[in-house]
């Protein structure tokens, strides 16, 4: 006999149980890593009570390269912004995301302070500016300490800009 709950199981405790954005987390992670199926959870949750278990379903996004991409994504969404994901642009690569068209933001994690990915990143926002992006960067602490802080400066950095 196992002394582990299948994962499924503990997803739907999860979804149950838990915030809104710590159960997404979890069923994100389980998507991305596992390549879980959310088709498995939302079988099991018919009916009017567990309505706000399948709203956090339908905020999983299987993109998000880490919790603090499925934290601010919400964040962003919720502000009103139009925020795509993991999205590739010719000449820079890969960004975190990309707001209304012209705004790379770059969610930076302790990795991003070492010499070359720091050089590697500074290139990167530089080859943007030139191509007629703007660049933010945040930190953790700015995602889950201080939203309000980040989604202001968005605002102001999306100020006066036309949207593409």
């Amino acid at each position: 006999m196992s002394a582990y709950a299948p994962l499924p199981l503990v997803l739907l405790h999860a979804l149950h149980c838990l915030p809104e954005i710590e159960a997404l987390i979890l069923v994100e992670a389980a998507v991305r890593v596992r390549r879980f199926d959310v088709s498995v959870l939302r079988e099991q949750l018919p009916g009017n009570r567990n309505g706000r278990a399948r709203a956090v379903l339908n905020l999983v996004e299987p993109s998000a390269d880490s919790l603090l991409e499925t934290i601010a994504r919400v964040l962003f969404r919720r502000a009103g912004f139009r925020a795509q994901a993991q999205v590739r642009i010719p000449g820079i690569g890969w960004v975190d995301f990309l707001l209304e068209g012209f705004l790379i933001i770059e969610l930076d994690g302790s990795t991003h302070l070492e010499p070359m990915q720091f050089k590697k990143d500074r290139r990167r926002d530089n080859a943007a500016v030139l191509a007629g992006f703007l660049v933010l960067r945040f930190f953790y602490d700015d995602v889950v300490h201080h939203p309000e802080h980040m989604i202001d400066q968005i605002r102001q950095a999306l100020a006066g800009r036309p949207i593409r």
